[in-house]
């Protein structure tokens, strides 16, 4: 069950409540004044030995990075040497890692007043379905000119747009899942919080944090599966005539696809998928295993998710003194300083002398209003400066970019019925059952990862013998991108499913296609749209590399909407790309207001877990 822990009641929080306090912690089972034992303190071993040179290297490759950022010059030649892999591996981990944090900052953020906030909750999921529906190459040219002008003297504004456009691929699934789960958050563990009087602070990382985390992490596995999709666009930027390269393992896979060199192509292949396997390892299965604590059940799985390494850091006397003697402390002060400044709104008493439940905070309020006045701001800016390139658009041009449209939404259509019916089964087979998680999360993780921009110029080669070979290509390219943010937020769903519904199912003998019905679908069904919404919306970024590819000085295309913006971007023909990019982006609002937003709503109504 999500973990809240809740706070002991003052004498002037003491008196009769509205109905039963219901049950909120899963393994957290003594009263919160019993004093807890003196543990015995661990002495140092190898899981320190392990934590210390985890961080020399984690410094180690961040001064590197420092260095290499705050350059005098752009070093635009990339060498295909062996040799080099390990260091551009370090320099690409450092970058997706910088973009991830600031992913999640803005996850936890925007998500949380798209959630809690009625009035602001309509601009801003529609402002989030429009930038998921905005390409990477869209945002190329703007971010890239705007930064290399704030920092002309060194590679510090080239790394920035590098990490921004990594940014823009892995932002948008993981606010779109923590919104989905604000606002299907269990009505008891809302009126657990209430009750307890808990502050907006401790509420949002008690409650809300906590019941969002099983999809969190793996949307954020998602999200670096996406990150290394774009990396290659990422790390070497063209604009035009001007060519920005970044060293790197993105722009190492390009170089090698463009000079034709195979060998060199499957060395930096074999490095990133060796780096993903080290991650997963690592870091995403001791991040699974440590979140399977935060299911919402009532009874406890007996066959939980495992990693030797979070047993490992559970082991390091290092990281035992410094969470108690600096994480807590600082913890609390934190917590103490936020309770001031966002306090538990006070209950007000009814005609009847009932305690009326409080109305959400104000402060929230007013961050909502704040944040959404910043963003009309901008957007008017955007508009004025939108519309003296849009005039620049001839009459022709606007007829076939609405032709391109259309084509690229037949694809968009058929990818997704093509993922949809492989990753429903095996979603929920991997979601149910920890047997197969600890066998396919790695596998899944590693496919996931690669970046098929890298591995289809190989495949087109055959590809193009077939008859219609570029439209499948097309398929197959835009599938590749798209299918795993099904299949991940599929996982997740299934692995949310309460251990107490699945045992109360086996009970009474439900199966087959009735305990699909009954239990798995309905439970799914929230992740499901979500899936289904940021695929879509990935489908549509990912055309622009689908339908325009460059392989070996050759550029193959086809007719569509993202052929279109790759050519324009590449043309640096900006009111033509601005125009498409446009008429991208309200398709995508309009599919997602006509079809995903009511499902949406359909799931937050009658699918969720109360």
């Amino acid at each position: 069950m999500a973990q809240v822990y809740l706070p002991e009641r003052t004498e002037e929080q003491n008196r009769p409540q509205r109905g039963p306090i219901p049950s909120t912690t899963r393994d957290t089972t003594r009263a919160q004044n019993t004093p807890p034992a003196n543990p015995v303190p661990r002495q140092p071993g190898l899981a320190d030995v392990a934590v210390i040179v985890a961080l020399v290297g984690v410094v180690a490759l961040i001064i590197a990075g420092a260095g290499r950022a705050t350059a005098h010059s752009v070093d635009t030649v990339i060498s295909l040497k062996p040799t080099i892999l390990p260091l551009y591996a370090g320099y690409s981990l450092l970058r997706m890692t910088l973009a991830y944090i600031l992913s999640l900052v803005f996850t936890l953020v925007y998500g949380h007043i798209a959630a809690t906030n009625q009035r602001a909750r309509t601009i801003m999921v529609s402002l989030l379905d429009i930038l998921q529906s905005i390409p990477i190459l869209s945002f190329l040219p703007g971010v890239v000119l705007a930064l290399i002008a704030i920092f002309p003297h060194s590679s510090l504004g080239v790394e920035l747009a590098a990490v921004i456009l990594i940014f823009t691929s892995q932002a948008w699934n993981m606010t779109f899942s923590f919104y989905h789960s604000e606002v299907t958050l269990p009505l008891d563990l809302q009126e657990a919080a209430t009750v307890y009087r808990l502050s907006p602070w401790r509420r949002f990382f008690r409650l809300e944090v906590p019941f969002a985390m099983i999809g969190l992490v793996w949307n954020s596995m998602m999200s670096w599966a996406g990150g290394w999709f774009f990396l290659m666009a990422a790390e070497q930027l063209t604009l035009g005539t001007r060519s920005f390269r970044l060293p790197g393992l993105g722009s190492y896979l390009q170089t090698a696809a463009n000079a034709g060199n195979v060998a060199a192509l499957i060395l930096g292949l074999g490095t990133l998928v060796v780096l993903i396997i080290l991650l997963d390892v690592l870091f995403w299965r001791p991040l699974v295993a440590w979140s399977d604590k935060f299911k919402f059940e009532q009874t406890k799985s007996s066959d939980a998710p495992e990693s030797p390494i979070l047993d490992l850091l559970r082991r390091s006397a290092l990281l035992e003194n410094f969470t108690m003697h600096v994480v807590q402390p600082l913890q609390e002060r934190c917590n103490l300083l936020m309770d001031r400044l966002m306090p538990a709104p006070s209950e007000t008493v009814t005609a009847d002398g009932d305690a009326a439940l409080p109305r959400r905070l104000t402060a929230g309020v007013i961050a909502g209003w704040a944040v959404t006045g910043l963003l009309v701001l901008v957007a008017l800016v955007g508009v004025f400066n939108a519309l003296k390139l849009l005039v620049q658009v001839p009459l022709p041009m606007w007829g076939q970019i609405i032709l391109d449209g259309l084509l690229t939404f037949l694809r968009t259509v058929v990818t997704l019925a093509i993922g949809l019916a492989w990753t429903l089964p095996l979603g929920v087979k991997i979601g149910t059952n920890p047997k197969w998680a600890r066998r396919l999360q790695p596998v899944v993780q590693v496919v996931a990862s690669i970046p098929a921009t890298a591995l289809f110029p190989i495949l087109l080669i055959g590809l193009l013998r077939l008859p219609a070979g570029i439209e499948f290509a097309a398929i197959l390219l835009m599938l590749l991108g798209t299918q795993w943010y099904m299949l991940f937020n599929i996982i997740a769903g299934a692995m949310a499913i309460p251990t107490d519904l699945r045992e109360a199912a086996r009970i009474y003998h439900v199966s087959g296609w009735r305990r699909w019905k009954t239990l798995i679908l309905p439970s799914v069904f929230p992740y499901l749209v979500t899936g289904l919404i940021t695929a879509s919306g990935g489908a549509w970024n990912a055309s622009v590399v689908s339908e325009y590819v460059q392989f070996n000085n050759k550029t193959v295309m086809t007719h569509g909407l993202g052929a279109l913006i790759a050519q324009s971007a590449a043309n640096n023909d900006l009111h033509v790309l601005l125009a498409s990019t446009l008429f991208m982006a309200t398709i995508v609002v309009t599919i997602n207001r006509l079809v995903w937003r009511r499902l949406y709503n359909l799931a937050e109504r009658r699918f969720r877990l109360d």
